[in-house]
């Protein structure tokens, strides 16, 4: 397949957490057209497991979706930073765990029709105890889900975050393969 050519790019925001453009391209055949693009850093998501088997989830407002979220603990890679340092130092931040076990569950665009951010998801376990940091903690609430109930939590429709849909059927599966 052959793939489009970018003819040109402009940038229309640049901010804080993201930069618009619109590019125009030349597709396969032949037609010029124009597609606007989000960019925005790669990210980490993080399927935390307790001593206790509970996943830890953070419920937070999102000004995006107006409302109040449950979600896996995430957060963008700062620039120079691998994904499993994000992974610790968001996991700090958002839940005061450290994990000192990660294993990569998988990867995804979070919307690649428009955006450029990649999706890391991890499985952190061996949590200990660290320091909560962040600056906007109290906007945060911790909550603790035993594993078991995680396939219900998922079908009763609660979780509407695709990260965290992902990131947990990602885990259930892992988990299942990993007992046989």
């Amino acid at each position: 397949m052959k793939k489009p050519a970018v003819v040109s790019s402009r940038e229309i925001f640049n901010g804080h957490a993201v930069r618009l453009r619109v590019d125009r391209i030349v597709t396969a055949d032949g037609r010029e057209t124009s597609r606007e693009i989000i960019e925005h850093a790669p990210a980490v998501a993080i399927v935390a497991i307790d001593s206790e088997d509970n996943v830890l989830l953070v419920k937070q407002y999102r000004e995006a979706a107006r409302q109040e979220l449950l979600e896996i603990p995430a957060g963008s890679i700062d620039p120079g930073e691998d994904p499993e340092t994000a992974v610790k130092r968001e996991m700090q931040e958002e839940t005061g765990f450290l994990p000192r076990k990660l294993v990569k569950l998988c990867g995804f665009y979070a919307a690649p029709g428009y955006c450029t951010e990649l999706m890391h998801i991890y499985l952190a376990t061996d949590l200990v105890p660290g320091r909560l940091h962040a600056e906007d903690t109290d906007e945060i609430t911790l909550e603790k889900v035993p594993v078991k109930n995680v396939p219900a939590l998922l079908r009763s429709g609660k979780l509407i975050d695709a990260k965290t849909v992902a990131g947990l059927y990602s885990f259930l599966d892992y988990k299942n393969s990993n007992t046989k």
